[in-house]
C-alpha cells in the first residue's frame, strides 16, 4: 500500500484541472447526419418516453450512475476515465476520485462530466507504479465504482495479456463465461481491439452495456480499448486522415458521422491511454491515440491502423461487386498497390520506427491494432460467399503493409489484433515466406455478426504444413492480395450461415468460433505463447479446452525470420549485461534490428555479406558503436 506522507502531496499537486462543465445541449452532433445519434443517452431523454433495450438499460437507479472506470499508467503518469450513465438535469456534473492511502480513503481529484458521452477524466502525475492502490470514483452521496490500480508487475517472470474484440449486439446477455475464465487466468493487461459497440448510432449506450458486461474484470487491471469501424458507426472505415466520407460504407475514405460524434467515441475509449506519441489531431480535429504502454517489462505499441488508411473507392480499379471486394482471379497486385496510397501513414511509421529503437523499461515488444496485416480469410458471411480479397484488412495497400511489418520485425515484435471474426495465427512473409513476425487475430467474443472461414478452394494444405497440427490447411499460402503468409492455426465455426449462428448463439455446445485470446510473454526464455479459448471452454480441461491448433509457442527472436548468413564478432558486455544492441548495414544505412540481449555476450546475426555498424547502449543504442564490422 502507498505511504500517505510520501505520495498524497504529489497526487494533490498533480490533479487534472476540471474539464469544461457539461451542458444540456439539444444538438450535440450538428447537421443532418447527427440528428438521431446517441438518442438513448441525450441530455433530454428524461423528457421522452424511450422504449427499446438500450433506452431502458441506461436509466439506472441513481446510486448506480457511475458505470465503470478504465486506467493505464506508464512513465510515472496515471490516466483514468470514468464512465457514467446519463445524468438528470438537476444532478451534479462532477465526479470525485478517491484513493485508499494508509488505510483511509482520501479524495485526490475532481473532474467534470463531459457531455456528450457522460465521461470524466483524471490524470495523476507523478504516479508511483510500484504499489497497488485501491480507488473509487464517486458521484453524489451514494453512486460509486471501486477497483484496484495494480502496480507494474516488473518482477513477474511471465506477463499475461487477454486479447478480445467484437462484442456482437445480436446477444445482449452477459459475458460471464468469458469474464469468469479471465478472472481465473488473471491477465496483467486486457486488450480490447475494437467493435466494443455494434450499435452504430448509439455508441454511449452500447459502450455502457459493454462496460456492464466486463466491469468485474476491467475494474482491477490496466485495460487498452481502441475503437474500430462499428464503434464509430460505419460498416468499414478507411480514415484517410480525417476526411468526410460520402456514405457510412466508408470506402471513399474518411468518417461519415459528424466529427463531434467521432471525438466522443475516441474520448470514451482512448482518453485513458498514455498520451499520444504525436498528439496533433487529424482532419476535422479528430484526435489520434497511437502511443506506447509498458506493463511488466513488455512494451506495447498501440497503433490506430484505420485513421490514416486510404479508401479504395475511385483510387483503384474495381474488381468485384464492391470497391473493397476483389473477385477477379489472376489480377496483377501492382494494379492496386499504387503510389500515394497510405496504410499507417508517415506519422505512425515514424512512431513505430522510433519505438523499435527505444527499449527503456522493455524486455520484449508487441504491437496492438484493430485488424490483421493480411487477408487470412476465404469465406465471408456464409460458406457460400467466397472472396479473393477484402481491402478492409491491412494486407492492402501491400507496400504500406510491408513497411509496417518491417518496423515490427526490426524490434522482434509480434502483432495482436481482432476485427476478422476468425481466430488465426500466421507468420508473415515480407520478401519471402516466414521472414516476418508472428501475428494473432483473436476470435470474436460473440460470433453472431459476420462469420468467416479459412477454407482453401482446393482444400489442400500449403507448402511446408505445420508438423503435428490437427488442422488440415496449414502451411505457406499467398493471400488474396498476394502477400506471403504461413497459416499456423485457425478456428473455423461449424455453422453455415448467420441465421444458423444466431439460432445457436447461446448454446454452449455449438462450435461458433467465438471466445478470446490469451498471450503469455516469458521474459526469462523470451518465449511467447498464443492461447485461444472458446467462449464456453472449461478451464479444468487444460490446454485440451482450447481450439485445435493452439497453444502456439515461439521465441521472440523468431519474429525476425530472415535467413542468417553469418555473425559479427562476439560482443563482450560484462560491464553492462542486458544491453540494447543495434545492427546497421553500412551499404544503405538500413537498421536491421534493435534488440535487448540476454546475458553479457552476444554474437549479432546478419543476413548477407558487407560491413556493419554495431551500436550499443543501456536502453537505446546510443552509448558506443563499432563501424566497419564484417561477419566471420
Amino acid at each position: 500500500m502507498m505511504r500517505n506522507r510520501a505520495i498524497l502531496p504529489l497526487i494533490l499537486a498533480a490533479s487534472l484541472p476540471l474539464t469544461p462543465s457539461a451542458g444540456a445541449a439539444d444538438d450535440p452532433f450538428p447537421g443532418p447526419r447527427g440528428q438521431d445519434l446517441d438518442s438513448a443517452c441525450r441530455a433530454d431523454i428524461w423528457e421522452q418516453d424511450g422504449k427499446g433495450f438500450l433506452k431502458e438499460f441506461v436509466k439506472v437507479p441513481r446510486d448506480e450512475v457511475v458505470a465503470f472506470a478504465l486506467y493505464t499508467h506508464d512513465n510515472g503518469a496515471l490516466k483514468l476515465s470514468a464512465q457514467l450513465f446519463p445524468l438528470k438535469p438537476d444532478e451534479a456534473r462532477e465526479v470525485r476520485l478517491e484513493l485508499r492511502l494508509a488505510g483511509a480513503w482520501r479524495e485526490v481529484a475532481r473532474a467534470s462530466v463531459v457531455y456528450p458521452g457522460w465521461s470524466a477524466h483524471f490524470r495523476l502525475d507523478p504516479w508511483d507504479g510500484t504499489r497497488d492502490v485501491a480507488y473509487r470514483v464517486r458521484h453524489g452521496a451514494e453512486a460509486m465504482f471501486e477497483g484496484l490500480i495494480r502496480r507494474d508487475p516488473v518482477d513477474k517472470e511471465v506477463i499475461v495479456v487477454g486479447s478480445l474484440s467484437c462484442d456482437s449486439n445480436a446477444d445482449r446477455g452477459d459475458r460471464d463465461a468469458i469474464v469468469g475464465k479471465l478472472k481465473q487466468q488473471d491477465p496483467d493487461l486486457l486488450f480490447f481491439a475494437g467493435d466494443q459497440s455494434y450499435d452504430h448510432k448509439e455508441h454511449t449506450a452500447a459502450w455502457l452495456l459493454w462496460g456492464h458486461q466486463f466491469r468485474e474484470v476491467i475494474r482491477d487491471r490496466p485495460v487498452v480499448t481502441i475503437p474500430d469501424d462499428h464503434d464509430i458507426g460505419q460498416g468499414n472505415v478507411w480514415g484517410e486522415g480525417g476526411l468526410v466520407a460520402d456514405s457510412s460504407a466508408g470506402d471513399s475514405g474518411g468518417y461519415f458521422y459528424p466529427a463531434e460524434y467521432i471525438q466522443m467515441v475516441h474520448r470514451a475509449q482512448t482518453w485513458h491511454l498514455p498520451d499520444p506519441a504525436d498528439p496533433a489531431p487529424i482532419g476535422q480535429d479528430i484526435p489520434v491515440y497511437f502511443t506506447r504502454l509498458r506493463v511488466g517489462g513488455i512494451d506495447f505499441a498501440i497503433v490506430a491502423d484505420r485513421q490514416f488508411k486510404s479508401g479504395p473507392k475511385g483510387k483503384i480499379p474495381q474488381m468485384g461487386p464492391r470497391s473493397d471486394h476483389i473477385r477477379q482471379p489472376g489480377y496483377d497486385p501492382k494494379a492496386i498497390d499504387l503510389p500515394g496510397l497510405t496504410l499507417l501513414g508517415d506519422r505512425q511509421l515514424a512512431f513505430l520506427n522510433a519505438w523499435g529503437q527505444d527499449w527503456t523499461g522493455a524486455q520484449m515488444k508487441a504491437v496492438l491494432s484493430q485488424t490483421a496485416f493480411c487477408g487470412a480469410v476465404h469465406l465471408h458471411g456464409s460458406t457460400e460467399n467466397r472472396l479473393l480479397a477484402d481491402l478492409d484488412c491491412n494486407g492492402w495497400p501491400q507496400t504500406g503493409r510491408n513497411r509496417a511489418l518491417a518496423a515490427m520485425r526490426r524490434a522482434f515484435a509480434c502483432h495482436l489484433c481482432g476485427d476478422q471474426h476468425l481466430a488465426v495465427v500466421v507468420k508473415h512473409g515480407i520478401d519471402a515466406f516466414r521472414d516476418g513476425p508472428y501475428a494473432f487475430t483473436n476470435p470474436a467474443m460473440v460470433n453472431s455478426y459476420y462469420g468467416r472461414w479459412w477454407w482453401p478452394e482446393d482444400e489442400q494444405p500449403g507448402a511446408n504444413p505445420i508438423v503435428g497440427s490437427p488442422l488440415p490447411w496449414t502451411g505457406d499460402f499467398l493471400d488474396g492480395l498476394y502477400n506471403p503468409i504461413t497459416m499456423v492455426a485457425y478456428a473455423n465455426p461449424t455453422f453455415g450461415t448467420i441465421r444458423d449462428l444466431r439460432q445457436n448463439q447461446r448454446n454452449p455446445d455449438a462450435e461458433l468460433g467465438d471466445g478470446y485470446g490469451l498471450v503469455r510473454f516469458d521474459k526469462r526464455t523470451r518465449n511467447i505463447t498464443f492461447e485461444c479459448w472458446p467462449r464456453f471452454a472449461d478451464l479444468a480441461q487444460g490446454d485440451q479446452a482450447q481450439y485445435p491448433g493452439w497453444p502456439v509457442t515461439f521465441n521472440m527472436r523468431e519474429n525476425d525470420g530472415r535467413k542468417i548468413t553469418g555473425h559479427l564478432p562476439e560482443l563482450q558486455l560484462r560491464s553492462a549485461p542486458g544491453s540494447v544492441v543495434q545492427v546497421v548495414r553500412e551499404a544503405d544505412g538500413e537498421i536491421l534490428y534493435t534488440l535487448r540481449v540476454t546475458g553479457d555476450r552476444f554474437r549479432p546475426p546478419v543476413y548477407g555479406p558487407g560491413k556493419y555498424t554495431v551500436n550499443v547502449g543501456p536502453d537505446r543504442p546510443d552509448a558506443w558503436s563499432i563501424s566497419g564490422v564484417e561477419p566471420d
